[in-house]
């Protein structure tokens, strides 16, 4: 029976509302450039490549950044699932064994929308990994909550 299929993820969870409607909500969020906008600046991200401006199913985008240590690294992932308020991005290579983070966009009233993020993670290096992967969900948390900020600041001026 093949295992690895049935390895223990680690499970991140977020999510806020903005008063906008989904139509803005999700153009801010499918056109890349915003990345950068939303990321804490201590990350330092720079978006190296990308095989569109605008998230679409199949687009591949190579970034780096000081992801989750001071230690910059490079970040290849693709698009796996791209429809109507949802999107997934899948990590293929960087610092971390896997990372799946699903994006959806709900629309609540017209006027107002909730993000939801999930992300599934698993770092490299076994049992080692392991202990560290406290730290990382810690990191993984500050990083949603500065985009939380940084999304409202982004959306909500008027």
């Amino acid at each position: 029976m093949d295992t690895t299929h049935h390895r223990y993820l680690r499970t991140f969870r977020h999510s806020f509302i903005v008063k906008e409607s989904v139509d803005r909500v999700w153009d801010f969020y499918t056109d890349i450039k915003q990345l950068e906008i939303i990321t804490p600046d201590k990350i330092d991200l720079k978006i190296i490549n990308a095989t569109n401006k605008r998230i679409v199913i199949g687009q591949e985008i190579w970034i780096s950044g000081k992801i989750i240590t001071k230690i910059r690294s490079t970040w290849h992932s693709k698009i796996t699932l791209a429809r109507p308020f949802e999107y997934v991005d899948e990590m293929l290579t960087g610092a971390f064994k896997k990372w799946k983070h699903s994006h959806k966009f709900y629309d609540l009233d017209g006027k107002q929308t909730e993000i939801e993020d999930t992300i599934e993670f698993d770092l490299p290096y076994g049992i080692l990994g392991k202990v560290f992967e406290g730290y990382a969900y810690k990191q993984i948390q500050k990083t949603f909550e500065h985009r939380k900020i940084a999304t409202l600041n982004a959306l909500e001026k008027k």
